[in-house]
């Protein structure tokens, strides 16, 4: 944090070489070097100590697994960090998160009056950085707090460098101004009727900032005022760091490190892609609607008839396009047991939320485009391949006839971390893909099965905080899901 002396370079890429090396030694001082500062930026995202936890979790495993992607290891600080964004913006749009428990706050050693001071400067901070945007609380907070420069806040933001110097600078004007505007209401607030009505209560609202900084640049009294110099980094020093638990340590260097949970580290891996060509994870993108939103229980006959009926005809367009050459095959993020090679789908951005709360340090994250660090690449999307109708002629075979998909459920022992889906083509060759999970657990995939050919999906569980049975499920296209269950 802003006032710590924060590791260098130096430090960055020894370490990112170690980890390179397959070192565990260096993946302890990872933990040490860097766990607090990005435990903090978890929290201030997901306002949970669980959540922040489970996160802080999985970008330690997610930059074991991954460390060979970074092509500038000394940026490794930087790197982690945009791994933490993207884990933590996937949570946010999890329907099942956690919330409801913050964390603590670091210890101080102050006495009554340092801490009454302390918490003067506070309302002040939250009350400037409240006429800000989610993202320019969250530039300067990353630029400021935790000491990160702008190429770092480029692949952190997937933005262009040029767009994020911009920001950045943006932010800092912004925030003078509101902080202008701040220190004339906190001194001279008697003196403006309108300032007065403004400020009724402490910190101030976005709304009440936001129109303040308008009165003041507009008012020929208050815009007269002169305020004493306060620095940024001076200013955003008394705001609350989350402390990290002390029992986190063993649990997280456990999980990125035991043998019987390699399979877990692959599924929780597979969150972070996609990269770019320097090795960043481009940033989270939420999922289209889910399949899993809807009960598969609740269909009547006649709706099912009509699901199978549209499978039917998702089957035909594959099957003329695996005639006419495509391999129809994806990998999955556990591996499904047979067949194709898929990655988990619908994970592969960043979401547009607004900001919310009042703490600045709930850095609330905002649209972001695609990833540029110091040679501003922009990687475009590749836009998805759909298989298209050929039509039949007399010269041409007909296709096989498509078949359903028969799908079973599993669930995990005690101890275990994974169990596998069955899944039986009835009736004819059926094209699978796993198009959405509910619940604490992680699968993809895709593939074909020829008629009566029985396959599975690796399915794992969240390894993080639980209690009792859990439970989700796993959707199948076409027209199947599955139940999990497991007992921690």
């Amino acid at each position: 944090m802003a006032g710590e002396p924060g590791p260098g370079q130096e430090d960055d890429l020894r370490l990112a070489n170690s980890l390179r090396a397959g070192d565990v030694i260096a993946l302890t001082e990872v933990y040490d070097t860097y766990a607090p500062f990005l435990y903090d930026y978890c929290h201030g995202l997901l306002r949970d100590r669980v959540e922040a936890a489970g996160a802080l979790r999985n970008v330690v495993i997610q930059a074991r697994e991954h460390i060979d992607r970074l092509t500038e290891p000394d940026r490794l600080r930087g790197w982690l960090y945009a791994i933490a964004r993207k884990e933590c913006m996937r949570r946010r749009d999890s329907p099942n998160r956690h919330t409801g428990q913050e964390a603590p706050e670091a210890d101080d050693d102050l006495t009554d009056e340092q801490l009454a001071r302390r918490e003067e400067r506070r309302l002040l901070a939250h009350s400037a950085l409240a006429a800000l945007n989610g993202r320019q609380r969250e530039a300067i907070d990353l630029s400021v707090r935790h000491e990160l420069d702008e190429v770092d806040l480029s692949g952190i933001f997937g933005m262009p460098l040029e767009e994020t110097l911009a920001l950045v600078e943006k932010s800092r004007e912004d925030l003078g101004a509101a902080l202008h505007a701040a220190l004339i209401a906190q001194n001279h607030w008697k003196e403006c009727p309108s300032v007065s009505a403004l400020t009724e209560s402490w910190p101030l609202s976005p709304q009440a900032a936001t129109s303040l900084v308008r009165h003041v640049a507009s008012c020929p009294v208050c815009g007269e005022r002169e305020t004493p110099p306060l620095q940024t980094d001076r200013l955003l020093s008394v705001l609350p760091i989350a402390a990290i638990p002390g029992d986190l340590r063993l649990d997280v260097l456990t999980a990125a490190t035991a043998e019987d949970r390699s399979a877990n580290r692959r599924a929780i891996a597979a969150w972070t892609e996609p990269f770019d060509e320097y090795g960043w994870p481009l940033p989270y993108e939420p999922s289209p609607a889910r399949s899993r939103d809807r009960s598969p229980r609740r269909r009547g006959p006649l709706i099912a008839a009509v699901a199978v009926a549209v499978g039917a005809v998702v089957l035909f367009v594959g099957a003329m396009s695996a005639l006419g050459g495509g391999d129809g095959t994806d990998a999955a993020s556990g591996g499904p047991v047979t067949g194709g090679s898929g990655s988990p789908g619908g994970e592969s951005g960043d979401p547009d939320p607004s900001p919310s709360g009042l703490d600045p340090s709930a850095t609330s994250p905002s649209p972001t485009a695609s990833k540029s660090p110091s040679k501003s690449p922009s990687p475009s999307k590749t836009p998805s391949k759909t298989p298209s109708k050929t039509p039949s002629s007399p010269d041409r075979p007909e296709p096989p006839r498509a078949g359903r998909l028969s799908v079973q459920g599993c669930s995990m022992g005690s101890g275990q971390d994974s169990c596998v889906i069955r899944i039986t083509a009835v009736g004819g060759p059926v094209n699978w893909r796993v198009t959405g999970t509910s619940g604490p657990v992680a699968a993809g995939g895709a593939g074909h099965l020829e008629a009566g050919q029985t396959g599975g999906v690796r399915v794992s569980r969240d390894i993080g905080l639980c209690l009792g049975r859990q439970s989700g499920s796993v959707t199948v296209s076409p027209g199947g899901s599955a139940s999990v269950s497991y007992w921690c």
